[in-house]
């Protein structure tokens, strides 16, 4: 395992009983997202699945209701910790068709042509390869099938990031993202990533825009709460502040986000880039 990957699977693991915590929420801020993965992959009740990078077990937990009984999941994902969380939570749900693993996206435990789809919401862009990442799920997937990725477009069509870095900016200098080393954005650049697909083998690669709304039930200093949580990245540099500084930026971030206040929580625009290929025969 590089050093790069190690980095990658620490810092996830520092997040992964915070995403537990607020698993029903995450689940309903990127339901239109995985209902796009759905049906961009073409997944149809009987089928069996793979969700890469599967986080606290979403998309799974979703395609397997998808699937039905006749139907089965696989999620996979490098960090112990989010598949630990993703089996109790199955088990929780009583849900019977679907399983966990922890395992890399560039070695996948699985033999040639065993998917009907394979989807990922928003893990290529912190593969350590996106190239060997993409050529596994493409090994595993029938012939024919379709893959479907989610990738975030732009940051400033994305107030869900944008609003708390400007924020967070002006107390901390950001430090400059090395082009392609992994972070949220690195595939935000239209076409970028479909033709990464195209160079893997895959046969019609194509994108298309998805324009949804990230709603989150209670207020905006509970969504600051939430932002927290998500972001180990974004607690550290809280943290590294003063504690004055830290209650200013705290402040000024909730009045960013009232904008998008209602009297049943926040809702704010949101754009996704869903890359989609087809495994040839």
């Amino acid at each position: 395992m590089s050093q790069q990957d190690e980095d990658v699977i620490k810092k996830w693991s520092t997040s992964a009983p915070y995403w537990e915590k607020h698993r029903d929420v995450i689940r309903g801020m990127f339901a239109p997202i995985t209902q796009a993965l759905l049906q961009d992959a073409q997944v149809a009740p009987g089928n069996t699945v793979l969700d890469v990078a599967t986080g606290q077990g979403e998309p799974a937990l979703s395609i397997a209701a998808a699937v039905g009984p006749a139907g089965k999941v696989y999620g996979i994902d490098p960090v112990p910790g989010m598949v630990t969380a993703s089996q109790r939570e199955a088990e929780r749900a009583g849900v019977k068709n679907a399983a966990f693993e922890t395992a890399s996206a560039e070695k996948l435990p699985f033999p040639a042509d065993t998917f009907d789809a394979v989807v990922c919401r928003f893990g290529v862009p912190f593969f350590a390869s996106p190239v060997d990442g993409i050529r596994e799920m493409l090994r595993v997937l029938k012939p024919e099938r379709m893959m479907a990725l989610a990738v975030w477009h732009f940051v400033d069509r994305n107030p869900f990031h944008y609003e708390l870095a400007r924020v967070v900016d002006r107390y901390i200098a950001p430090t400059p993202v090395p082009p392609d080393t992994p972070d949220a954005f690195r595939f935000a650049a239209r076409g970028k990533l479909a033709g990464m697909l195209a160079e893997s083998v895959a046969t019609g690669a194509g994108e298309r825009l998805l324009q949804f709304s990230i709603t989150v039930p209670g207020s905006a200093e509970d969504f600051w709460k939430l932002r927290c949580d998500m972001s180990d990245k974004f607690r550290e540099k809280v943290q590294s502040l003063p504690e004055k500084e830290r209650d200013q930026l705290r402040t000024e971030t909730i009045e960013a986000y009232q904008r998008y206040f209602s009297g049943r929580g926040l809702s704010m625009p949101a754009e996704v880039l869903i890359v989609t290929g087809r495994k040839s025969l």
